[in-house]
């Protein structure tokens, strides 16, 4: 059986510049931000919870993909405490409800890769994927030139969730 096999090498540049990251998350650019709340703009921090944080990623494989990580630099499931785990799974849930009144996807990729062979580009903070997908949304430019096309910039996405999650909160 022969398999078709679908190239993405513009993801190079991260995975080598994130290979050799310290156990104790040292260079861990979740970490950095967790520490940076002034800078949630520039660092497009969408969401802060008591123990988890919602950043959208600057290396998209669609439009509007996000991370749901913890505030603690945890590289395991087993570490993440009962609230930490909740916590992160109720944020999968409130951002996926957000995506489906502001951007209107047919559906959802939500994943979390566990260890470096699985795919883990920041192995030492867990995080989990939500990408939201639309039928289309992959095309031939991908494939031909090492073209993405994102439909949105991340400063726009940003503005619209922040400004949709002020008026809900504002709603409680």
């Amino acid at each position: 059986m022969a398999y078709d096999q679908l190239w993405a090498p513009w993801r190079l540049s991260y995975i080598v510049n994130s290979r050799d990251e310290p156990a104790d998350g040292e260079h861990c650019f979740l970490c950095r931000y967790r520490k940076e709340p002034s800078h949630d703009d520039k660092n497009f921090v969408v969401l802060r919870g008591e123990s988890t944080f919602v950043v959208l990623n600057r290396f998209p494989y669609n439009n509007g993909h996000l991370l749901v990580a913890p505030l603690a630099h945890k590289g395991s499931l087993d570490e993440l405490n009962d609230a930490e785990f909740l916590e992160c799974q109720h944020q999968l849930r409130a951002m996926t409800h957000l995506y489906r009144r502001v951007l209107t996807p047919e559906g959802f990729n939500i994943g979390l890769n566990l260890g470096r062979v699985a795919g883990a580009g920041l192995p030492g903070h867990l995080h989990w994927h939500l990408v939201p997908r639309w039928s289309g949304d992959t095309n031939f430019m991908t494939l031909l030139d090492d073209v993405r096309v994102i439909s949105q910039s991340l400063q726009e996405l940003y503005t619209i969730l922040r400004t949709e999650l002020a008026l809900h909160k504002k709603g409680d």
